[in-house]
Formats: C-alpha cells, structure tokens, sequence
C-alpha cells in the first residue's frame, strides 16, 4: 500500500490562504488610504475655493460700502444744497415783501390817522398809532382786513390820549400775514 502524505499541501494552501488574506488587507488598507486622501484632497481643494469666494466677497463689500459712502455724501450735499436754495428763494420772497407791505400800509392809512410803530414777528404784525377818532382807527382796521396782504385784524387797545393839547386815541392792532400763513397751511406736515 502506498501512503501519501497530504499534510504539505494543506500547509501549503494555509500558506497560500494566509498570503492571500495579508494581500488582501493590504491592498484594502491601500484603497482605503487612496480614498480618504482623495477625499481629504477634495475637501482640500473645495476649502481653498470657498475661502476664495469669501476673499472676493469682502472686497465686493469693502467696494460696495465704499460706493454708499459716496452716495451718502453725495445725499447730503444735495441737502444742503436744498437748503440753501431754500433760504435763497425765502430771501427773495422777502426782499419784496415788506417793501410791498408797507407801500399797501401807506396806501390804506387814512388821513389825520399816524401810525407810529410797525412790528413783525414770523405772521404776527403789530401796528400802533395815533388817530382823531374811533371811526378813522375802524376804517383803517376794514381796510387793512381788505388788503390781500393781512388777515384777523383786531384791536387790541384803544385809550385816550392827549398830544400837545389836542385829544387823540392811541390804539394797537395786531393782525396775520396772509401770504405766511397761507404757506404755513400749504407745508406738508411730517
């Protein structure tokens, strides 16, 4: 009979089995290796790129904010130059207006009638004089409430009073500025 011994070659498929495990690992280990650095690389790359990105748009800002510095100065000489026409035009409106005033004043003041104070104060005009009598101080109050440049007229005072031996009524009138107070309705109120 013949005997074989068959224990070398299961030794040898161990050997073999347990060199192919180890390739095995090894090679597994290897991909995995492959695949995290090729993940940390594309993170790597996707880092760099999104820091990139945040770079450019702070510069963007930093040019925006620039831009609106600009346009804010720019919004606030357009004010100011709003505000100097506005007082140029107001200096204009004024420059006429007392001078017409007082010509209207002139005009509607009646004889033996002296006026001997003349004050404005924003639309508040005060007028005081001298007159022979009530009628003359109540038809220069009819005239002046007719006038188109002064509205509510009132008297305030009206005494007697004697100047160089002569009787005469001392009086004071207040009344509005017209055209002041037709502007102040006319403002948009904020």
């Amino acid at each position: 009979m013949i005997k074989i011994n068959l224990l070398p070659v299961r030794a040898s498929k161990k050997k073999e089995s347990a060199i192919q495990q180890i390739a095995i690992f090894f090679i597994s280990i290897v991909l995995v290796l492959a695949v995290v650095l090729g993940m940390y690389f594309f993170k790597s790359i996707q880092i760099t790129s999104t820091k990139n990105d945040i770079t450019a748009a702070n510069d963007k800002i930093n040019e925006l904010k620039k831009k609106i510095g600009k346009l804010e100065e720019l919004k606030s000489l357009k004010e100011q130059v709003k505000k100097k026409l506005d007082v140029l035009a107001q200096l204009r409106k004024n420059k006429s207006g007392p001078a017409q005033r007082l010509a209207t004043l002139s005009t509607i003041t009646p004889d033996q009638l002296w006026l001997t104070a003349y004050s404005e104060s924003g639309a508040d005009i005060k007028i005081s004089g001298l007159a022979f009598s009530e009628d003359l101080i109540a038809a220069f109050m009819r005239s002046l409430e007719a006038s188109s440049d002064y509205m509510n007229v009132e008297l305030l005072v009206s005494e007697q009073s004697e100047s160089a031996g002569t009787k005469l009524k001392r009086f004071d009138v207040s009344c509005k500025l017209q055209s002041a107070v037709i502007a102040a309705d006319t403002t948009p109120k904020k």
